[in-house]
Parts: C-alpha cells; sequence; structure tokens
C-alpha cells in the first residue's frame, strides 16, 4: 500500500486512529493507577500523550468535511490537552464536546457516537470545573464523570476500529466541501 492509499483511505485512517485510541486509553489508564513515581507509569503516561496527538491528526483529517474550522478548534484543544498533562481536562473536554458534535453532524459515523462522545466532553468539562471549585464534590462525582467519559471514549474506539468509516458517505461529504481528492486509477491497457 502506497503512502497516496493512505491519504486517500478514511476507512484505513479511521481504524489507525482507533488503533492509537485504544493504545492511548491502555497506556493512559496504566500511567494514571501506576503514578507518577513509578517510571513505567511515566513511560506510558508519555505513550498515551504521543498516541492521542496521532488520533487528534487523523480525526482531524476525517472530520474536515464536516466543518474544517470546528475540526480545527477541537484539534487545537487537544494539542493544549496533551501540552498541559494532568491539568489537560479542561481542554479535552472541549475537544470530546466538538467531537462529539462533529461526529453527531456527520453522516458517516452513527449519531450516538457523536451523542456519547459529546456527553463524554460534558463529563470532563464537570470534572475540571468541580475540582477548581469543590475538590470535595469533585471527588464524589468522579466516578460518575469517568464512566460517561469511557463509555464515549470507548465507543468511539470500538466504533473506529471495527467499522471505520462509511466511506460513500464521506467521500461525499469531502467531495461537496471541496477537502478529498480523488486518486486518478490506472486504465488497463
Amino acid at each position: 500500500m502506497t503512502d497516496r492509499s493512505f491519504e486517500e483511505s478514511p476507512r484505513l485512517k479511521a481504524r489507525v486512529a482507533g488503533i492509537f485510541y485504544a493504545v492511548t486509553i491502555v497506556t493512559g489508564a496504566y500511567g494514571l493507577f501506576a503514578g507518577h513515581t513509578n517510571p513505567w507509569g511515566h513511560v506510558a503516561n508519555l505513550v498515551a500523550g504521543a498516541s492521542y496527538l496521532a488520533v487528534t491528526a487523523l480525526l482531524y483529517d476525517l472530520l474536515r468535511p464536516v466543518n474544517n474550522s470546528l475540526s480545527l478548534l477541537a484539534a487545537f484543544f487537544s494539542l493544549v490537552g496533551v501540552a498541559a498533562g494532568d491539568d489537560g481536562f479542561f481542554f479535552f473536554g472541549f475537544y470530546c464536546l466538538l467531537l462529539g458534535f462533529l461526529i453527531y453532524r456527520s453522516s458517516f459515523f452513527p449519531r450516538v457516537i457523536g451523542a456519547l462522545m459529546a456527553l463524554a466532553g460534558l463529563a470532563l468539562l464537570t470534572n475540571a470545573t468541580t475540582t477548581l471549585v469543590s475538590p470535595e464534590l469533585a471527588r464524589s462525582l468522579s466516578r460518575i464523570t469517568t464512566v460517561f467519559d469511557g463509555i464515549g471514549e470507548v465507543s468511539l474506539t470500538l466504533w473506529l476500529l471495527v467499522f471505520g468509516v462509511n466511506v460513500p458517505r464521506w467521500q461525499g461529504l469531502a467531495n461537496a466541501a471541496g477537502t478529498h481528492r480523488s486518486v486518478p486509477h490506472a486504465t488497463a491497457r
């Protein structure tokens, strides 16, 4: 497979994004539970951050046909969240909320995945905000917000891995938005 065919294959991009998202979830969870004093926990957090950068780039490209400006804004929030590290949940909340909106508006992902991602974003924003206002309340709500975040992000990850995107719908939207280049096919001689 050539680099050009990867550029032009939204299903392959979606599945690669799903792989990186799965790596992010697994290594991020390990890093969270291992703690910062454990050197393997630190390595896991670095891998999670690098994987999330790949997810961000791939989802930006996949969601550009829906709304290029919002997809770019979402990517910005994700990049700031990765750079902020443990303090980045506020930015990840906006990222997930925007992703949810873009996925919901797309015709190539199920709307329920978009709704679940929007709920994940609201959960992350709730957790980040209550942590600032009332750490006790944040601890009380953290199990609930973690469940909503987990359901949204794991659902998207599984969808990306198993189904990818609806390619004809993605291509139709990309062509209409002018964000897709057609690959010329070789003619038989």
